[in-house]
């Protein structure tokens, strides 16, 4: 293919994800970038490596830009704590990846997705739906640091970005009132956690090539922008229902990917 075509063809997909990935509040790339190159015809593990690799240049700043303006707030000790565990479950995770085939990766896929599906669904709305501005203060490092890890090895072996883990796990497993927990997953898109897990894919040459690769970062900078500023328009319960959706048509076509 020439040039230009691969350009515009990795914009569109790096739009497509980044709009949804400001709305839902995943890491632009990711699941989303897996996603839209398998639709352009990659093959598993192309889809993994380009979606790592185009998770380094921080493509969420203008997100997670819009999200502060609406005055959600990111303490660093979760960050710190995240971070850590999620460096550690990256590397096991990237190296996990390499030695399975692309089936294994895609039904793992598959089984994560519903798996998050589930907790989406099952969590429990409080009554005034979130934590006490004090005790999001008090959160313990240790599901922090287990939430990171989760997010770290699912992005590693299965190359989603790990965002997913993170808004799911602080929203519904923490009770991270629903726009915070996105922001805090966003601020991971601008710290390279994902180096260890990517350079792994990029020594394999697992990735396409870079026009488009161009094209999904151009993409991913204005769709995530223009996404996150939808997402401050609307409710908790509506970005909920959104993430539900968007998952489950993401488990839907990695079981026919499976599958076929």
């Amino acid at each position: 293919m020439s040039l230009l075509p691969d350009l515009l063809a990795g914009g569109g997909a790096g739009l497509v994800a980044g709009l949804a990935s400001g709305f839902t509040g995943t890491s632009p790339g990711g699941g989303l970038v897996i996603f839209s190159v398998l639709l352009l015809g990659a093959e598993q593990h192309v889809a993994q490596g380009t979606s790592l690799i185009t998770q380094i240049p921080p493509t969420g700043l203008a997100g997670i830009r819009r999200y502060r303006q609406s005055g959600n707030r990111s303490p660093l000790p979760w960050i710190i704590w995240i971070g850590l565990g999620f460096l550690i479950g990256g590397a096991g995770g990237g190296y996990a990846a390499t030695a399975v085939s692309d089936p294994v990766l895609q039904w793992t896929y598959v089984v994560y997705l519903v798996a998050l599906i589930a907790l989406l669904i099952l969590r429990r709305e409080r009554k005034d739906g979130s934590l006490e501005a004090g005790d999001r203060e008090k959160l313990h490092w240790l599901p922090l640091f287990l939430i990171g890890a989760l997010a770290g090895f699912s992005s590693g072996f299965m190359g989603i970005g790990g965002g997913l883990a993170i808004t799911v796990g602080l929203a519904a497993g923490l009770h991270v009132p629903q726009h915070q927990a996105q922001l805090v997953s966003l601020v991971f898109s601008v710290i390279p956690t994902n180096l260890p897990a990517a350079w792994i894919y990029w020594s394999k040459g697992l990735m396409v090539g870079w026009p488009a690769m161009i094209g999904i970062l151009a993409g991913l900078w204005v769709g995530t922008d223009l996404g996150a500023r939808m997402a401050n328009g609307v409710s908790r319960s509506v970005l909920r229902r959104a993430k539900i959706a968007l998952v489950s048509l993401m488990a839907l076509y990695m079981t026919y990917k499976a599958l076929s």
